[in-house]
């Protein structure tokens, strides 16, 4: 299912979801978490290697009871090294590397919901444009029976009464057909907030592309791994991950802690015109540093880690809760949508033969005004109900790529 709308036959809406990728706001944000847990990570990782920066100084000094006036300068290397015993470094390098892997499947989870916004809002268009197909033909054949219905009361053949329901009629017609180019053009408009696309432009690729439907699978069921492949739920899998690595590191923080720090350098001490230069090197002390007492600050991390590790299981539990609920609801919407369009298009061809037939009968004076609004209005709705039908389906389809995770799938395993 990865970049389905690609293999749809249906070349616009793959640009369009192109567009919109490159403009949106919620992909911009994701790329920018991404770089942010990236540095943590990288900054995480640091801090279990040594350290090294260089020093340098330059003073001078009189000490008269030892040397004269002189000018001391020094330059150096000092390394220092904190020897992660307990694995506080290590927890917080851990839980940087599952948030940073969670980062990556949030972009990913940004860009299918981007897509499918895109879709949505594209395949309501179009139904939206097949609707106003429907109702300016129904608005021309309202009008025809009002020109109609005009003759034979002129003629006195019909009455006046019927002849202005007819009018009536044909004014319904137009004002529905009026209303429903008003809302596709409100969909043109929601496409070029999502593409940032010109509307002249996107108006042409509309009018030169031919729709092409959602495809029309048979799923039943969908595999138990599928919840692996939701970015959302990896995500918060993760975060499980980290929350159980902070706890490990608030833990660590209560324990002794082992540095080891060393120079190298050299100096130079020039008086009178001479100058002396010697070479240094150190290593240590080598340091221990164990916690006594701090007010409870350190069992208070503990705590804190501890809950925000219970918080992120139950939000773990409840996200693989609602990856459920939306697969099962999308395979029900599918499924019913499919057995629904069938029926309603042998529904609709009944009712297309019936007002046919009682249009004959109406030019030929055996039926009703009455009898041929009535059978046009059934026959109208039938219509209407076959492309809502086909929206539905193709909306309940977007929904089950959405929910079976668009395609991702999980690393193997995190890096260290």
């Amino acid at each position: 299912m990865n970049d389905w709308w690609r293999h749809q036959g249906d070349a616009l809406l793959a640009r369009l979801i192109e567009a919109a990728e490159t403009v949106s706001p919620t992909l911009a944000t994701a790329r920018t978490r991404i770089l942010q847990s990236r540095a943590q990570r990288v900054a995480s990782g640091a801090a279990l290697g040594p350290t090294l920066d260089a020093a340098a100084s330059v003073s001078r000094m009189s000490q008269q009871s030892l040397q004269p006036l002189g000018t001391t300068s020094q330059i150096g290397l000092q390394a220092a090294w904190e020897i992660d015993l307990f694995g506080a470094n290590r927890a917080a390098r851990d839980a940087a590397q599952a948030r940073l892997d969670g980062a990556q499947a949030g972009w990913h989870e940004a860009r299918v919901s981007v897509a499918a916004e895109v879709a949505n809002q594209y395949y309501s268009l179009r139904a939206c444009q097949q609707l106003l197909d429907v109702a300016r033909q129904d608005a021309a054949s309202r009008a025809a029976t009002s020109r109609l219905t005009d003759l034979s009361a002129t003629a006195g053949f019909q009455s006046p009464a019927n002849a202005a329901l007819a009018r009536a009629s044909a004014a319904e017609g137009s004002g529905r057909a009026l209303e429903q180019r008003a809302a596709c053009d409100v969909g043109v408009k929601g496409l070029v907030a999502l593409t940032a696309l010109p509307e002249p432009e996107l108006r042409a690729q509309l009018a030169g592309a031919a729709a092409v439907p959602a495809p029309a699978l048979a799923i039943s069921a969908l595999p138990a791994q599928t919840l692996s492949q939701r970015p959302d739920v990896f995500s918060a899998e993760r975060e499980v991950t980290a929350a159980s690595a902070e706890v490990g590191g608030a833990r660590a923080q209560r324990y002794p802690r082992l540095s080891l720090s060393g120079q190298v350098g050299a100096g130079n001490f020039r008086s009178d015109g001479s100058s002396t230069t010697a070479s240094t090197w150190t290593i240590g002390p080598l340091s221990v540093t164990l916690p006594i007492f701090d007010g409870g600050r350190r069992r208070a991390n503990v705590d804190a880690a501890a809950a925000r590790y219970d918080e992120a299981v139950v939000k773990y539990r409840a996200s693989v809760r609602q990856a459920v609920r939306e697969m099962e609801e999308a395979l029900v919407q599918l499924d019913s949508a499919g057995r629904r369009s069938g029926q309603a298009r042998v529904a609709l061809d009944g009712y297309n033969t019936s007002f046919a037939a009682t249009e004959d009968r109406y030019k030929n004076g055996l039926a009703s005004l009455i009898e041929l609004e009535e059978s046009r209005r059934t026959r109208l709705a039938a219509e209407n109900t076959v492309v809502n039908l086909e929206r539905e389906r193709s909306g309940a389809w977007i929904a089950l790529y959405r929910a079976a995770g668009g395609g991702w799938t999980a690393p193997a395993s995190a890096p260290n």
